[in-house]
């Protein structure tokens, strides 16, 4: 089914072509590498999808593993150690797992943000000679990697009146701080500890980029899409100067609610029909949170269902749409050895929708946990574990 005009196309035959919630979805998907799982290495993929949250530590596994063919969590944790790809604070004030390349430029494009952040804690750094702390800080974490507590033990014998919150905050802000390994490495367990990027990679910081190139990533991975939904994605803001800069080199759309959208003219977008095959997302997921309007992938009876704050469960898309939630053995974050899958529709699933569910149900058991077989142990169960009333 092809796009549909606008409706004062006939008036108007420049008018842009106005896209489905369906036909953005699979455009979405398609970029997302969700419509068939590719080849592309796990650091390919990674910087193609520029970055993957990852305040929680399985997440990133499970995010790659619905992407690539043959994916295994042994290929990202050999990233990890080493350093290839690193845990960072970078869009939306919390940790992503980016290329070492995008680590050193994407942290100082989000910048403004960290300083928005700092701001809101001026009251409990009243007295606090800010580069100071930001001296300190550095010396301390590149002595060798601390822990949160430490930092805010450091700092506060300088500053006994100040906000411990407020000074490790800022020295979040202040520095481009990464979670070193082994924390984050699949089969592994590691206290949070911290030293800058620079040091961990061995590389100097780059200065702060022109943001049009991160635009252009951004619509090749996530478009088409609107100026708010890029912004909502990175936690910037005033980004219309540079979508407007970049026009020329752009198509445009409308969604049905007569937003403008954005997108690469040569970007893939497939026909709204074509099929999406089920997957199984994890909490955060870049497709879940890449949009200020994500009625693309999660429809607006669903809004909310799939997290709530903090709280969030893995979503199932069925037919390119958030259809379900699930969770591994009896917490939300169980990883490896885990052997019971619990999947909770939000609606009615068909009796093929199920089967396929169940399906994509066992590639990931069968990869992700050490339950090979149903034989081992592992039980799928359609049933309910949140009470949404």
């Amino acid at each position: 089914m092809a796009p549909k005009k606008s409706t004062d196309a006939k008036t108007n035959p420049a008018a842009p072509v106005v896209l489905s919630p369906r036909a953005l979805g699979r455009a979405t998907l398609e970029r997302q590498l969700l419509l068939r799982r590719t080849s592309m290495s796990a650091k390919d993929a990674v910087e193609h999808l520029v970055g993957l949250q990852a305040q929680n530590t399985k997440p990133p596994y499970y995010q790659l593993f619905a992407r690539l063919d043959g994916f295994t969590p042994a290929g990202l944790a050999e990233l990890m150690e080493s350093r290839e790809v690193v845990r960072i604070v970078t869009l939306r004030s919390t940790i992503h797992l980016h290329t070492a390349a995008d680590a050193l430029t994407l942290r100082p494009l989000v910048q403004a943000a960290r300083d928005r952040e700092l701001r809101t804690f001026r009251k409990g750094l009243a007295g606090v000679d800010q580069d100071r702390l930001g001296t300190l800080a550095r010396e301390l974490v590149e002595e060798r990697p601390r822990t949160p507590k430490e930092i805010r033990e450091a700092l506060l014998a300088e500053w006994p009146e100040a906000d411990p919150q407020a000074l490790g905050v800022a020295a979040r802000c202040l520095l481009p701080l990464v979670q070193v390994t082994p924390r984050g490495v699949w089969g592994r367990s590691g206290r949070v500890a911290l030293t800058t990027v620079e040091h961990w990679l061995g590389s100097p910081s780059e200065p702060v980029p022109a943001p049009d190139a991160t635009v252009l990533r951004y619509l090749a991975a996530f478009g088409p899409a609107s100026v708010q939904d890029m912004q909502t994605w990175a936690g910037l803001t005033r980004l219309r100067e540079v979508f407007e800069r970049l026009r020329p080199r752009l198509m445009t759309f409308r969604d049905e609610n007569g937003t403008e959208l954005f997108d690469l003219p040569d970007a893939p977008r497939p026909d709204e029909d074509t099929p999406a095959p089920p997957r199984f997302l994890p909490e955060f997921d870049n497709v879940l949170l890449g949009h200020a309007d994500r009625t693309r992938v999660i429809p607006p009876r669903y809004r909310g269902r799939n997290g709530n704050g903090n709280q969030a469960y893995g979503s199932v898309l069925v037919g390119g749409f958030l259809a379900a939630i699930w969770r591994l053995g009896g917490d939300a974050g169980a990883g490896p050895g885990a052997t019971t899958l619990t999947v909770q529709p939000l609606g009615r699933l068909s009796p093929a929708d199920r089967d396929a569910v169940t399906d994509e149900a066992v590639r990931m058991l069968s990869t992700m946990t050490t339950a090979a077989t149903r034989a081992n142990g592992y039980d799928i169960r359609f049933a309910t574990f949140i009470d949404f009333e």
